[in-house]
């Protein structure tokens, strides 16, 4: 799907950013609150790593709520008219809050929060109730315009379907709009939450998200068949809300419709480059559903499926890191403390490598029996398991790039640069709009085209941010990322040859049904993360150091 693989709005806020799945980012661990800013390695790692633990809990509910979703409905035309229409909330919730939470909630509360005068704290208080008024009334009136122009908007979308299937496409949308005003509101609290580093809250926002998806499919499906998962959106983006709400405790909040009061015209000139880029993405992200729905009718469901694996480290690490790096980056002006700017980026960028290199290499050998355990049951078919395999295979050449175009992204909207992102966005999306329809019909490679098209716009982008950032910042030479790089690299070749040399072995004496679904999975899975532990320590890779002497601390207390 064009764009970085898109994470939920839960996950934007609690996790940022760009296939579109029905899934759905330091403090105290006590109170949610955080001292100071975290300028240090270790103060981002443990940022990040509240950040991870909330994401570790929603990937894994993840993966039980797609594994449920599958076996209940499988890879059908129905599935894909789903898949389809819950882009929308997505879609309408970047445009109008996700792309605003990052580019400029974020920094501009984050100035607030830095002062914890009385007076300050008070003025926090006034942006917030603004904020949340202004946002609240805008997203009513666009949940109740889509209610109202779902016939029109669902062919948008899904235009290679037929009539019934087009039908179906505009119920599920009608069900799943409210979900719009619930996750604005939500995104806002969010905002709120990380500017003063307070991660606990939102990062538990998402896996109470996937509990309702799983307990609304789990109590509705027989009674309202693919209809109950529209439903299970709006129920999850209820639960999603509820985490935000003890961390408000004390906040006074009431109706302000103040759209004078001077933080939202500067919201809104930090913003509006990036709504550009954000309506380009949302017009890739239309185009390349209707496209994918001319092809085959489970072509967005195969899809979607893979790209949910792409998200699991995508979301855990980069996202996590990028969240926890941004607040810091927004309190350091790179024009007068050039090296400190860097240096804190450059950390962050370094902690996505040494995951992210590793993760892409053992899913790209193992991402087939990863499929088959987590999708293949129940009405989820072995040639459904194929195609989506087929999918992830392409879509992990864009993995690595995704990642680091996340901290890239952030660290020019810690500036207060949100134009940079926005040329270098509509340049990715017009090679994504080129070569896609290109490889999909006149090479006639079918769905398999927009994905292998989507790696293309991934790597394009990511290549033409840090061309740019390095011009820009003066380069990022003696900051170790060749050597770190070259590290994770070499860990991933690792990862790759344990993990595929395990599951070789496993296959002959794995039992039938879903033990050996678990076996073939399970165990090579194991085996080449523990590799890569072994071989990050043999390596000396400066972050995985720095994690064990931080677990080896907490363990002594």
């Amino acid at each position: 799907m064009t764009g970085a693989p898109q994470v939920e709005p839960t996950e934007i806020a609690a996790d940022s950013a760009a296939a579109a799945l029905p899934e759905a980012p330091t403090a105290t661990a006590a109170d949610g609150a955080a001292p100071a800013v975290a300028t240090t390695t270790g103060g981002l790692v443990r940022a990040a790593g509240i950040n991870s633990l909330g994401n570790v809990a929603s990937r894994v509910l993840g993966v039980l709520r797609e594994s449920v979703i599958s076996g209940s409905f499988g890879a059908t035309g129905p599935t894909s008219a789903f898949d389809a229409v819950s882009a929308v909330p997505k879609m309408v919730y970047e445009l109008l809050v996700g792309g605003m939470l990052s580019a400029a909630l974020v920094p501009v509360l984050s100035e607030y929060a830095a002062d914890s005068d009385d007076d300050r704290h008070g003025e926090l208080e006034d942006v917030l109730s603004i904020l949340l008024s202004l946002v609240g009334i805008l997203l009513l009136g666009v949940t109740v315009f889509l209610a109202v122009a779902a016939p029109w908007v669902a062919p948008l979308l899904v235009g290679g379907f037929d009539d019934e299937l087009l039908a179906t496409a505009t119920l599920l949308l009608r069900l799943i709009v409210p979900a719009i005003l619930i996750y604005g509101i939500s995104g806002i609290l969010q905002a709120y939450h990380y500017a003063r580093k307070a991660f606990v809250y939102p990062s538990m926002g998402a896996p109470a998200h996937n509990l309702g998806v799983i307990a609304a499919v789990v109590l509705l499906s027989r009674r309202f068949d693919i209809y109950s998962l529209s439903l299970g959106i709006v129920a999850a983006s209820i639960c999603q809300l509820a985490m935000q709400i003890p961390g408000m405790r004390g906040v006074r909040l009431r109706l302000r419709l103040d759209w004078r009061h001077p933080v939202v015209r500067r919201i809104l000139i930090l913003y509006a480059p990036v709504v550009v880029s954000i309506v380009i993405q949302n017009l890739g992200i239309i185009i390349d559903r209707n496209l994918a729905s001319r092809t085959m009718q489970e072509a967005i469901t195969w899809m979607n499926k893979a790209t949910f694996l792409i998200q699991l480290p995508l979301g855990l690490v980069s996202m996590a890191i990028s969240l926890a790096v941004l607040p810091t980056l927004s309190q350091i002006d790179a024009t007068r403390d050039l090296d400190a700017f860097k240096r804190t980026f450059t950390r962050g960028l370094r902690l996505v490598l040494v995951v992210i290199i590793p993760a892409a290499a053992g899913l790209f050998v193992l991402g087939r029996p990863l499929i088959e355990l987590i999708f293949e049951h129940g009405v989820f078919t072995p040639f459904d398991t194929l195609q989506t395999w087929r999918a992830l295979r392409i879509y992990l050449i864009g993995l690595p790039f995704a990642a680091i175009d996340l901290p890239l992204i952030f660290s020019f909207y810690a500036q207060k640069n949100t134009r940079t992102p926005v040329i270098v966005g509509i340049i990715a999306v017009s090679i994504y709009l080129m070569v896609g329809p290109t490889l999909a019909f006149v090479f006639d490679w079918g769905f398999l085209g927009l994905v292998a098209a989507n790696a293309v716009q991934l790597t394009t982008h990511a290549l033409i941010m840090l061309t740019v950032f390095s011009r820009k910042f003066e380069g990022l030479g003696g900051y170790g990322l060749e050597r770190t790089t070259l590290q994770a690299i070499a860990a991933g070749v690792v990862v790759a040859l344990v993990g595929y040399a395990s599951h070789r072995l496993m296959v002959p004496y794995a039992p039938p049904g879903l033990v050996g679904k678990v076996v073939l999975a399970g165990i090579p899975a194991s085996l080449a993360a523990a590799a890569y532990l072994a071989s990050a320590r043999l390596l000396r890779i400066e972050e995985w150091q720095l994690f064990w002497g931080m677990l080896g601390r907490r363990l002594g207390r």
